[in-house]
C-alpha cells in the first residue's frame, strides 16, 4: 500500500500539511529583499540578474552556464558580511518554512566559503549553529545543519570538513554533502570523505544525477554509500538503478523548480517525480536556492498536485517522506508523521 486508503476530499491546504525540507542550500535560502538590502547596506553591486531581472534566466547544462550561475551565487555571498548578516538570514529562512508548513529544515553549508571573513573554519561553524539554535528557539522550527563540500576543489579539502563536521554531531550538524558541477571531480575521489563523516554518524547526502546521467547516481550510491541524493532525477532514465534506490529505500532530494531553472528540464512537467514516485523511490521535495530560482518549498507541493497529478493521499506520502528521510529527532519525526496523517483526515 502506497498510502493510507482514505476518501479523497477536496484539495487541501498545502501550507497546513507539516512537511521536512531536506534540500536548502546556505546563501540561496535568502530573501530576494534581504539580498538587495544587504547589498546596499555594505557596499555591494549587484548585476541586473538579481535586481530588476529577478529572478534571473539561467541555464547550467552548458559550462559557460554553469559558470554565470556559480558567479550569481557568490555575489550573493558577499553581501554576508558580518555575524548579524548570518543571524539574519537564518531567522528568515526558518520563518519562510513556518510560513509554509515546514517543521524541520536541514540547510547545507559550506563554512570555506566564509571562514576568511569570520575567523576560520571552526569560529564559521560555531556562527551557523548558534544562529541556526537562535532560529530554531525564535520560530519553532527545528533546524539540522549539513556541512557541503566541495566538489570543484581538491579532495583533501573535503576531507577537512569532514573532520570538521564530525566535531559537531549532537550539536547542530546532522550530515556531510557534496555539491557544484557534478561534471567536475568524481565521486569516488571523495570516498575518504564521506568514510570520516559516515564513522562519525552523519548521513552521507551527495548531490548526484542532475547534470549527469544515472552513473552519477549509480556512484552516489556505490562510492559515497549515500543515505540521501541531492537531485537524483536522472535516475529514472535507469529501470534498474530506480529499482535499487527503492529497495534500499534512499530518498531522493528532488527540486523542481531547480530542476527548470538550470535547464535540466525544460518544464516542470518533464522532472520525472511521478516516474520516480510510481518505482517506489522515496522523494523529499525541495526548493535548493529559492534565491536564484524565485520559489519556495511550498511551490513544489503546488507542482505535485497542479502538474503531476499528485492525490492529498499521495502528497500527505511525500510529506512522510521528508520526514522519514530526515535527520529529525525520533519525538519530532513522529508528531510530524501523526500531525501529516490528521491533515489528511481533516476535511478541505
Amino acid at each position: 500500500m502506497r498510502h493510507h486508503e482514505v476518501m479523497e476530499h477536496p484539495a487541501r491546504d498545502l501550507g497546513t500539511l507539516p512537511k521536512a525540507h531536506l534540500h536548502l542550500h546556505f546563501t540561496g535560502s535568502m530573501r530576494h529583499g534581504t539580498l538587495v538590502e544587504l547589498a546596499r547596506e555594505h557596499g555591494v553591486h549587484l548585476p541586473d540578474a538579481l535586481v530588476q531581472d529577478w529572478p534571473p534566466r539561467l541555464r547550467a547544462v552548458d559550462e559557460r552556464g554553469w559558470f554565470r550561475f556559480q558567479r550569481l551565487y557568490d555575489i550573493a555571498r558577499s553581501v554576508l558580511r558580518n555575524p548579524a548578516d548570518v543571524y539574519r538570514l537564518l531567522r528568515e529562512a526558518a520563518a519562510d518554512e513556518a510560513a509554509e508548513g515546514s517543521r524541520w529544515l536541514e540547510i547545507q553549508v559550506d563554512p570555506s566559503g566564509y571562514a576568511t571573513r569570520f575567523g576560520g573554519l571552526t569560529p564559521t561553524m560555531e556562527l551557523v549553529l548558534d544562529a541556526a539554535g537562535t532560529a530554531e528557539r525564535e520560530t519553532g522550527v527545528g533546524i539540522g545543519v549539513i556541512v557541503g563540500a566541495n566538489r570543484t576543489k581538491h579532495p583533501l579539502e573535503a576531507r577537512t570538513l569532514a573532520r570538521l563536521a564530525r566535531q559537531y554531531v549532537g550539536r547542530g550538524v546532522v550530515g556531510f554533502g557534496l555539491s557544484n558541477d557534478e561534471r567536475r571531480g568524481r565521486a569516488t575521489d571523495f570516498e575518504g570523505a564521506f568514510r570520516i563523516a559516515r564513522r562519525g554518524g552523519l548521513l552521507a547526502v551527495p548531490h548526484g544525477g542532475e547534470l549527469l546521467g544515472p552513473r552519477s547516481v549509480r556512484d552516489c550510491l556505490d562510492e559515497l554509500e549515500a543515505d540521501r541524493i541531492g537531485h537524483g532525477v536522472r535516475a529514472a532514465e535507469d529501470p534498474r538503478l530506480l529499482q535499487r534506490i527503492a529497495d534500499r529505500q534512499v530518498t531522493l532530494e528532488v527540486c523542481p523548480s531547480s530542476n527548470v531553472g538550470l535547464g535540466v528540464a525544460d518544464s516542470a512537467a518533464d522532472v520525472p517525480v511521478r516516474t520516480l514516485f510510481d518505482a517506489g523511490a522515496p522523494i523529499a521535495l525541495g526548493a535548493d536556492d529559492p534565491l536564484l530560482f524565485g520559489s519556495r518549498l511550498l511551490r513544489q507541493y503546488d507542482l505535485a498536485r497542479d502538474v503531476y497529478g499528485f492525490s492529498d493521499a499521495e502528497i500527505a506520502e511525500l510529506a512522510r517522506m521528508s520526514v522519514r528521510g530526515s535527520a529529525a529527532p525520533e519525538p519530532v519525526a513522529k508528531t510530524m508523521l501523526a500531525d501529516i496523517d490528521a491533515w489528511l483526515t481533516r476535511p478541505a
